[in-house]
């Protein structure tokens, strides 16, 4: 259970998650005093599917992200935590994709909802047009100015960011920061 804010040196913790197991997760808790940001990517496994065709299954660990939540409210006991999800990309023509996106956005909220924290959604249009340059066309550009974007703002975390291939966990982070 958490505890009501101190008055002095309120804490608010503005949570980014890029939905999908290829997703990220950025953290931004920012005080009078000082300012802190956290960047991983999104924990998961891998598991074999038995279907007709025998192939890999990508999942999100449910452990490790309750672990990663439990550390962040323990760190912050008296914050004022914003979730917001990136709505899942969903289309017919991409059966796979779609089904992977949704699977991981019910764990993902399992998790969420069981430590009773705040959550909102947001599609990646809203984000994308205040924190990337306008003109950017297609996925692969989009990735590409979040990747720049993102090391240019949070150097701190530019290899993780190079490793992920973009920065959207921390750039919805921000975009939240900025605009709630």
């Amino acid at each position: 259970m958490r505890t009501k804010k101190a008055e002095s040196d309120p804490v608010r913790i503005f949570v980014g998650i890029d939905n999908g197991v290829s997703g990220s997760i950025g953290i931004i808790a920012v005080s009078a005093v000082k300012t802190e940001t956290n960047f991983v990517k999104m924990p998961t496994f891998n598991e074999q599917s038995y279907t007709k065709q025998k192939r890999n299954l990508t999942r999100v660990d449910t452990k490790e992200l309750t672990l990663f939540f439990s550390l962040l409210l323990t760190k912050y006991l008296d914050a004022t935590i914003q979730v917001v999800i990136e709505n899942p990309m969903i289309n017919p023509t991409r059966f796979r994709a779609t089904t992977s996106a949704l699977r991981a956005l019910e764990a993902t909220l399992i998790v969420v909802e069981s430590f009773d924290l705040p959550r909102s959604y947001i599609y990646s249009k809203e984000w994308q047009k205040a924190m990337l340059p306008s003109g950017i066309k297609g996925a692969a550009e989009s990735k590409k100015a979040s990747k720049h974007i993102g090391c240019r703002l949070f150097p701190q975390h530019k290899e993780l960011i190079e490793t992920v291939g973009d920065a959207d966990g921390l750039l919805i982070a921000e975009y939240v920061r900025k605009t709630y």
